[in-house]
C-alpha cells in the first residue's frame, strides 16, 4: 500500500511540474504586457499621440512579447483633451496551450485607464 502511495505522489508532482511548466509562459507574458499598457496609458495620457497612433504602439509591443494579438483586439478610447481627459487602453486575446491530453485556450483581456491631473 505504501508503494502505491509513493507512486501517485510522485505522478501528482510530476502533473503539477508539467502543468506548472506550460502555463506559467502565458501568464508571466500577460502580466508584462498590461505592465507595458499601463506605462504606455500614462505617457500619452499628456502627449498629442492619436487614438491610432497608441493602438500601434501597443500592437508592436505585442509583437515584440510574441503575445498573438490582431489589431482588431485592441481598443482605444481618448475622453477629454491632452492633460485633462482620459485614456483607456483594452487589449483582448487567447493564447492556445497544448498540456499532455488536454489542449486549452487561455482568454486574457489586459486593460488600463489612467486620467489627467485636472
Amino acid at each position: 500500500m505504501g508503494t502505491i502511495k509513493m507512486i501517485v505522489g510522485i505522478g501528482l508532482i510530476i502533473v503539477v511540474i508539467v502543468g506548472g511548466v506550460a502555463l506559467a509562459p502565458p501568464f508571466l507574458a500577460n502580466y508584462q504586457f498590461e505592465d507595458a499598457l499601463n506605462n504606455e496609458a500614462l505617457a500619452a495620457t499628456y502627449s498629442t499621440k492619436s487614438e491610432e497612433d497608441i493602438k500601434g504602439i501597443v500592437y508592436k509591443k505585442a509583437q515584440e512579447m510574441e503575445i498573438p494579438l490582431t489589431p482588431e483586439g485592441i481598443r482605444v478610447q481618448r475622453v477629454g483633451t491632452q492633460g485633462t481627459g482620459s485614456l483607456a487602453i483594452e487589449a483582448s486575446y487567447t493564447v492556445r496551450v497544448n498540456l499532455p491530453g488536454y489542449p486549452m485556450d487561455l482568454n486574457f483581456h489586459a486593460a488600463t485607464k489612467n486620467k489627467g491631473v485636472w
